[in-house]
């Protein structure tokens, strides 16, 4: 599956500015051949926002999942979008994945907050795993510092995820997050990882782009510099089997082992 991604903090404040930039990049994108676009953490509102965040928030099915999904219909791609959807009086950390017919596919929340920002202004969602099936590969859901935490990747790695979304407010100066934590998450769960960042300065964050797409043979097979960038790469199902045949991390496991984890 040809997937492009998005590096971009869009126009931090502004929804209908962020749904212009989505508009334009999945035109590219789709110019490329690719099956889906994913974008950053926050895409849709901006992340540096403060209370406008909850003025902002929308639920999975509002007017913006609806903008969005004309998007997606329109340029025959799938996307992934981060942001904050509202669920009665609650506010999550969210990305939405919708099919390029237009069909809401899967919705996560992210389970681990980063930081006072986080915690203040976002409750944590309790469903590690999410997926849906996209022109026959297994996608999974994830957000930022979720991926940080390795039993919340073997979740998914366990529920046969072949490619993980990861949009993400990476910051400065945890930047060895992208080079090095990302490729090994490949590695180990043999599985593709796109990690989609923001860049530049937002309030008091500075954002570090390096968004990649992570092989499972923990190679990086794209990688961004510090500024906007489209970046497109493959996750090929054929070599995703033939590593899996190689390095076989999943039935060597001894979970009897690891109870002492829980």
């Amino acid at each position: 599956m040809r997937t492009v991604l998005l590096q971009s903090s869009g126009r931090p404040g502004s929804t209908a500015g962020n749904l212009e930039v989505l508009d334009e990049a999945a035109g590219r994108a789709a110019a490329t051949g690719a099956g889906l676009l994913v974008t950053s953490e926050l895409f849709l509102t901006g992340y540096a926002i403060g209370d406008d965040v909850a003025v902002l928030a929308e639920p999975a099915d509002g007017d913006s999942a609806d903008a969005v999904a004309e998007i997606a219909g329109r340029h025959g791609l799938a996307v992934a979008y981060g942001y904050p959807e509202r669920a009665g009086e609650t506010v999550h950390n969210s990305v939405q994945l919708i099919s390029a017919d237009g069909t809401r596919l899967a919705n996560y929340r992210k389970t681990h907050l980063f930081g006072c920002f986080e915690r203040d202004h976002f409750a944590p969602g309790d469903q590690p795993v999410v997926q849906a099936e996209l022109d026959g590969v297994t996608v999974g859901l994830m957000i930022c510092y979720d991926v940080e935490f390795p039993e919340n990747v073997r979740a998914h790695a366990l529920a046969g995820t072949d490619l993980l979304l990861v949009p993400t407010a990476q910051m400065h100066p945890f930047q060895f997050v992208a080079e090095s934590v990302v490729p090994v998450r490949a590695f180990e769960n043999q599985m593709y990882v796109a990690y989609v960042n923001r860049v530049g300065q937002e309030g008091e964050f500075e954002f570090v782009g390096l968004s990649t797409l992570a092989a499972p043979d923990g190679t990086a097979r794209a990688r961004a510099g510090r500024g906007e960038e489209l970046v497109v790469a493959d996750a090929d199902p054929a070599f995703l089997a033939a590593s899996r045949e190689a390095n076989p991390y999943l039935t060597d496991r001894r979970p009897g082992l690891y109870g002492s984890l829980v």
